[in-house]
């Protein structure tokens, strides 16, 4: 009867554990094992370090966009480069929202949840890929003291060159003619001198033949606010010589770029 009840146990734990895989894996696949859960509604993750790594607060990294898809396969590498360093990675699904006021406070439900209530650190290290770009560096205009520093692999700061006013509008329940006449307010890339003036510390990776999200009108517009403000020697933009907006792994094995995340990460867990 006792053996009966202990199979009878164990095979209730193993059914209830792959439940719980099935369930993540409905609200989101993960390229690394972690767990997928929802905030507000929205699918959101958490990869964690091993056990042995971890600490309270819990460094961690701000990823977006964490759309269907992503982080994916390219990132694997670096993301793993986080995890071993004992750097959790985490990120809310907001949609195609651009930066705009309802994706920040999806941004903002998510955060209070990580910091308060699964013990991530009050200031993460920001990583923005492409689009994700406009959705971490809007919610850091908002909130510079909530991040110790801003990651970007071919990062877009002016929703002008992507996606462009027609199909940023809609996300902030404009026009594109009322979005263009109200720029200085919504658009990233105008709230740049917030971040400069604090001296925030910025490091991304750009390719320089990217037409898709271009270097000068994005990164390097980053980096000339950060000049204009006296803090050049907060911002790094590495050029990749003969890129454009693809999958090069130089993209995604930039050990630069992991090292500032890593250690910009672990500052913010530092920092009451």
């Amino acid at each position: 009867m006792t053996r009966q009840f202990l199979v009878s146990a164990l095979v209730v734990a193993c059914l209830f554990g792959l439940m719980q895989s099935l369930q993540a894996d409905e609200i989101k696949k993960l390229v690394l094992p972690g767990e997928a859960f929802r905030v507000e509604g929205r699918p959101a993750f958490i990869l964690w370090p091993e056990e042995p790594l971890r600490k309270t607060p819990q460094p961690w990294v701000f990823y977006a966009p964490t759309l269907a898809g992503y982080p994916d396969e390219h990132e694997k590498w670096m993301h793993q480069q986080f995890l071993s360093a004992g750097v959790a990675v985490a990120g809310i699904d907001v949609g195609e929202g651009y930066g705009s006021p309802a994706a920040r406070k999806l941004f903002d439900a998510f955060y209070d949840q990580m910091t308060a209530q699964r013990g991530l650190a009050k200031k993460p290290c920001l990583l923005g890929r492409s689009r994700g770009g406009l959705w971490v560096t809007s919610w850091a205009c908002d909130h510079p003291e909530r991040f110790a520093g801003l990651a970007g692999i071919y990062p877009v700061f002016d929703f002008r060159t992507y996606p462009g006013l027609e199909k940023a509008a809609p996300a902030y329940e404009m026009t594109a003619a009322e979005l263009e006449q109200h720029l200085d307010k919504h658009n990233p890339i105008a709230c740049m001198s917030v971040l400069a003036k604090a001296k925030l510390p910025a490091l991304m990776i750009h390719g320089d033949e990217d037409v898709v999200v271009p270097l000068k009108e994005n990164s390097a517009t980053f980096a000339e606010t950060y000049k204009a403000h006296g803090a050049e020697d907060a911002v790094t933009v590495i050029v990749a010589k003969g890129q454009g907006h693809n999958f090069w792994e130089g993209f995604f094995r930039c050990q630069e770029l992991v090292d500032f995340t890593i250690a910009r990460a672990k500052a913010g867990a530092e920092t009451p």
